[in-house]
């Protein structure tokens, strides 16, 4: 991201939207908890505000290792303000000291606060250099803009753990200057989770690193993300879901996993976009259309002409004005029905999940918005409105990613409430070394990696 690195999965979130970040190790076989945040009440100006910031981040956003064992590990997701974001936790340095990052498949940057930060930071936990005995400062400079704000700080290498793994000189960017209200307490940063030439510091991502060193039972990471947007009793924070790191959970889909290949070069989490159809009727695809898939967005961005062919289909929709510009609008008692394929299965998108906000007593905001995108990225990005839909697999070799049916018992975890877990300690079950010469799995083209320096993550909350 010399770049313009694009929102998506990072950032601007609003106020009081991450949940506190803990002292506490992730380990394998065990859970780090996921909170979500709601406003209340909710604002409609202050959501529109927000929604404007998710289609201007997004435009900006698309425009080798030694093995000790081999294991599985999962990180409790937490769902935030209805679900417009999920994040989880990680820990870094020695002693490690545990801080929470959105989770985001549409960039490939680790990035938290640095201490030396000051009040840009505002209150969010920070890392103290300092503090850690395994610290490595590679002096490189780290600089990220998005639509919302920017970010500058330096890159650099520690210890970081996550789900029961440790990374030793793990490269991550420390931020130390931040655009005011990039960064809302407790979110202290964000994990990418995309591939290695989208990232702007050059190192290779947390995931990736894991992969290739055959660390994991299987070369894959998969997400189940929970719904609370239609519960009007959803708490403050809820439960998000899971990161499952190294295997599939099969209680929480069923069937097979559909897998499709990664159409190109590995740098998004990318695929064909084959068919759209919406109240039965099927909207007009361009041949060789791509879609991103992104933990780190919130809605469906795509082609304005695309979006106007969508919700031509739904009765008595309308394209929103003001903050909610890119956006339209739908009576509230329409039922929508939409379905899409990536060149296999069908998949489902639930109606509840269509209507992103109720603006009045009968009028909806519609989940699918207008974007654009950059020469040689996706054109359509498919953020958690899909993604709470299925059961998303994440494939190394070959790289592709995977949709399954979600079963009863995920589908049960949508709106159930509950306690909020919490996180826990235990002994780290895999640790390897990330090597900065790991070659990449592929080489980009000098003039796509320009292009795709504009990658970073766009959190849109919503």
């Amino acid at each position: 991201m010399i770049p313009l690195i694009f929102l998506a999965s990072l950032l601007a979130l609003p106020t009081d939207t991450f949940g506190a970040p803990t002292n506490v190790v992730p380990v394998s076989g065990q859970s780090i908890s996921l909170l979500r945040r709601n406003p209340s009440p909710r604002d409609a100006t202050q959501r529109g505000a927000l929604a404007k910031r998710q289609r201007d981040n997004l435009i900006a956003k698309y425009g080798g290792a030694t093995t000790q064992k081999r294991s599985t590990g999962y990180n409790s997701i937490v769902n935030q303000d209805y679900d417009s974001s999920y994040y989880g936790s990680l820990a870094i340095g020695t002693p490690a000291v545990s801080f929470d990052v959105i989770l985001d498949t549409g960039s490939s940057d680790l990035w938290v606060a640095g201490s030396s930060c000051g009040t840009s930071c505002g209150s969010v936990a920070t890392y103290n250099p300092s503090s850690s005995s395994t610290f490595q400062n590679l002096s490189t400079p780290f600089d990220i803009n998005y639509g919302s704000g920017s970010a500058e700080g330096y890159v650099a290498q520690d210890t970081v753990q996550m789900a029961g793994f440790s990374v030793s000189s793990q490269g991550f960017a420390v931020v130390d200057v931040v655009s005011t209200g990039l960064l809302t307490s407790p979110v202290s940063g964000l994990l990418g989770l995309a591939w290695q030439p989208l990232a702007t510091s050059g190192q290779m991502p947390l995931w990736q690193t894991l992969a290739s060193s055959g660390s994991w039972d299987s070369a894959l990471f998969a997400v189940q993300l929970t719904r609370y947007t239609n519960d009007s009793s959803a708490q403050t924070l809820e439960p998000g879901g899971v990161l499952n790191m190294g295997y599939t959970n099969s209680s929480l889909y069923t069937g097979s996993i559909d897998y499709i290949d990664i159409p190109g070069t590995d740098t998004y989490w990318y695929l064909p976009l084959t068919s759209i159809t919406v109240q039965g009727t099927n909207i007009t695809i361009d041949s060789g259309t791509t879609v991103a898939i992104d933990t780190g967005t919130t809605n469906i961005g795509g082609p304005a002409s695309s979006i106007a062919a969508i919700y031509a289909q739904i009765s008595g929709s309308q394209p929103a004005t003001g903050e909610w510009e890119g956006y339209y609008t739908f009576p509230c008692s329409t039922t929508v029905n939409v379905e899409v394929s990536f060149g296999g299965a069908t998949w489902s998108i639930s109606s509840a999940d269509i209507a992103f906000d109720q603006l009045s007593s009968t009028e909806c905001l519609g989940a699918f918005f207008e974007t654009t995108s950059g020469t040689g990225t996706p054109s359509w990005i498919f953020g958690d409105a899909f993604l709470k839909n299925v059961y998303s697999v994440f494939r190394y070799n070959p790289p592709s990613i995977g949709f399954a049916s979600l079963s009863s018992v995920a589908i049960a975890e949508n709106g159930a409430g509950g306690t909020v877990p919490s996180a826990t300690i235990g002994t780290v079950s895999a640790a390897v070394t990330n090597t900065s010469d790991a070659p990449r799995r592929h080489a980009l083209s000098a003039s796509l990696s320009a292009l795709l320096f504009l990658a970073f993550s766009a959190v849109l909350l919503l």
